[in-house]
């Protein structure tokens, strides 16, 4: 050790902890040219410290308990990769950034979740708290929306967020299988864990939604006031439907300024048209598109996860705190994060897609199209095929532009019909 390396120490070892190892072992010499010190791993501290990670790690000092690391003086910084909105994670980074150790988190639950409290202990202590690893892995939005886009009025961020449900609808899209079926297939891939369901619930991608809206239109984030709804409940028969109506579902996490400056921020699945960037956007890649008022709109695509991808984006935030860049975490000091106003369902106007199951007796369509008239909402086009006295078919409409509070109250309505079987399934179509 010298005093022209930059030491840190490195709390989880899963799959980022372990690909920041290689790749530092890998491209030391590389990254020390471009950060102009040598970046040194010495201690490292996990759950589980016999378990066989594929690396060498004999030339680390272990350390049992990770919050020790913040008050080791010979650690110039810290790493948290460990995951987990509270436990270990907090209380490491809690100490770290009290104690002036700058930190550099991939854990977007916690960001999400305590992301104020953290950032102004950043502020207060004036301690760089850095998580580019904590968004859409390598691709480098934190940063863009952070610096390259400074200069502009956000209007929206949107995009593909989780790499899991986007092959999956992907999959479910080529092959014409359910969503059982190809889910079982990502988790045998590694692209799904054995319990999805941060994943396919759309709560990972909410996580990261909630970062960029604080990001992008300076409010303190806000995880549980986000709209969130996974991808359990999209068909094989509703991707079919969409692809004959010029659309592809994906799982979006939209946030976008109203005129009257309230905010809209959900996570959902939605209808894009087939000609729109996103459509194109397959497998596990994740893209974000971002909207100024004076450099337009630009999409940002990559893959969003994996080990490379993320650990490159933690090495890429240690490097900027080797070159002293010490800015505000959310792009402006803490104090000056407003309390965003939510948008309200009678606020938020698109076209939706309706997809009913309903028992194909005479009348059934009359009584559908009625409840939407009273509601104002006005059908675009309608997919109705074959007959089956009696039993089960499926009603596939699209609508013109309505509030989502009036589709909400239609909806109600129509499940309460003796002729509905069970809820409808109801999607926004997206033309942003």
């Amino acid at each position: 050790m010298t005093a022209d390396t930059f030491r840190i120490g490195l709390a989880g070892l899963g799959t980022v902890g372990v690909g920041v190892i290689k790749i530092l072992q890998t491209h030391a010499d590389m990254i020390a040219a471009r950060a102009g010190r040598k970046i040194e791993v010495l201690a490292i501290s996990a759950r589980d410290q016999n378990r066989d990670r594929g690396i060498d790690l004999s030339a680390y000092e272990w350390t049992e308990n990770p919050e020790r690391m913040a008050g080791d003086p010979r650690l110039d910084a810290v790493v948290e990769v460990m995951g987990g909105s509270d436990g270990p994670a907090l209380s490491l980074v809690e100490t770290a950034l009290k104690a002036r150790k700058p930190v550099v988190t991939a854990n977007k639950a916690l960001i999400a979740t305590h992301g104020v409290h953290l950032a102004g202990l950043s502020d207060q202590t004036g301690t760089p708290l850095k998580f580019e690893a904590a968004v859409a892995g390598g691709i480098p939005v934190i940063k863009a929306l952070r610096e390259s886009f400074a200069g502009n009025r956000l209007n929206a961020v949107y995009g593909i967020l989780n790499g899991t449900c986007n092959y999956i609808l992907t999959e479910m899209r080529r092959t014409g299988r359910n969503f059982l079926d190809v889910l079982e297939e990502a988790q045998a891939k590694g692209y799904a864990e054995a319990d999805p369901t941060f994943d396919i619930d759309g709560i990972d991608a909410a996580h990261k939604l909630s970062i960029l809206t604080a990001l992008g239109f300076g409010v303190k984030p806000d995880f549980p006031a986000m709209k969130i709804a996974g991808i359990r409940h999209v068909s094989a028969g509703d991707i079919d439907h969409a692809a004959e109506l010029g659309y592809r579902i994906k799982l979006l996490g939209v946030a976008r300024r109203l005129d009257d400056g309230k905010i809209v921020q959900s996570v959902e699945p939605c209808l894009v048209p087939e000609g729109h960037p996103l459509a194109a956007v397959d497998d596990v890649f994740n893209a974000v598109f971002v909207d100024g008022d004076f450099m337009g709109k630009e999409m940002l695509v990559g893959r969003g996860a994996g080990e490379g991808p993320t650990a490159s984006a933690v090495v890429a935030d240690l490097i900027d705190l080797v070159r002293g860049d010490r800015g505000p975490s959310f792009g402006v000091p803490v104090d000056d994060l407003v309390a965003a106003i939510w948008a309200e369902p009678a606020d938020i106007i698109s076209g939706f897609y309706l997809h009913l199951t309903v028992l194909d007796k005479p009348g059934v369509l009359a009584a559908v199209s009625a409840i939407l008239r009273d509601y104002n909402v006005s059908v675009e086009a309608m997919i109705q095929r074959g007959r089956n006295p009696d039993q089960p078919v499926s009603i596939v409409l699209t609508t013109h532009e309505a509030r989502q509070s009036d589709i909400d109250g239609a909806c109600a309505d129509i499940a309460k019909l003796s002729q509905v079987t069970g809820s409808p399934c109801v999607m926004k179509l997206i033309e942003i």
